[in-house]
């Protein structure tokens, strides 16, 4: 819920949805236009499905216990190398350095130059300590979010004293622009294809929709419309029979 998505927004939700889905079974077994519609307001909604899809896994290939290892995380839908090192860290506290968008602004500044997704978990592995990896994680973490952000704060950076780009007087380019992991400036959200989409999505999770209405409901013409709507139907979001769209 958090990639992606303010903690704000996420808070309330990741409450409703743990009490209507506490294990990896329960989520398996409810209709994913069941975890879409309770999914609502958060976007990205393909996160949803991965995650019901995820769920089916973990129950049909380990037992309903989420695995604790790489390897197999990383073999779970939609679970990439941020993510199965995160839950391996922060869940079951065992040793794995994570690396967030913040976390490489970070690694990148300090050693003064462009990383490649590769290189920058192979920095994050050799800072990471032996033992209280868990807050070694957090505080890293919470120094790219807060700290060394895009527009820097060194004068109260920790790691300002060892940070090569700062002792070198901050030289453009930065080299946090270009290295992997480390987030650029979003499209504007209003009037885009994600929130029509969105749109679109909504209504058909309450009760279904004709599908000649889809145009009016995301504010398209009918030819970007039906390019949504096949795309949505393609990704499993929304059923398509009889001329009218519904959850799938």
């Amino acid at each position: 819920m958090l990639q992606q998505t303010q903690v704000d927004r996420v808070v309330e939700r990741y409450g409703r949805f743990m009490g209507r889905y506490p294990t990896p079974a329960a989520c398996a077994q409810a209709p994913l236009g069941e975890l879409l519609a309770l999914w609502q307001g958060l976007g990205y909604p393909r996160r949803a499905q991965r995650l019901h899809a995820l769920a089916g896994v973990v129950v049909e290939q380990h037992d309903g216990r989420v695995p604790c290892g790489v390897d197999d995380l990383m073999a779970l839908p939609g679970v990439g190398a941020y993510t199965a090192r995160a839950v391996r860290a922060f869940a079951f506290e065992l040793p794995s350095a994570v690396v967030d968008t913040n976390v490489a602004r970070v690694m990148a500044r300090v050693t003064g130059m462009r990383l490649t997704a590769r290189r920058a978990q192979e920095v994050a592995d050799c800072w990471s300590p032996d033992g209280a990896v868990w807050a070694w994680n957090q505080s890293l973490m919470e120094v790219g979010a807060l700290v060394c952000r895009p527009r820097p704060d060194c004068a109260h950076c920790p790691l300002a004293p060892s940070c090569r780009w700062h002792l070198g007087g901050r030289p453009e380019p930065d080299p946090a622009v270009g290295t992997a992991g480390v987030s650029t400036r979003q499209p504007p959200f209003e009037g885009s294809d994600r929130q029509a989409r969105g749109r679109l999505l909504a209504a058909v999770l309450v009760a279904g929709v004709p599908e000649d209405e889809a145009a009016h409901i995301m504010h398209r013409s009918p030819e970007q419309a039906a390019r949504l709507v096949d795309a949505l139907v393609a990704e499993g979001l929304v059923a398509r029979s009889g001329g009218r769209l519904s959850p799938p």
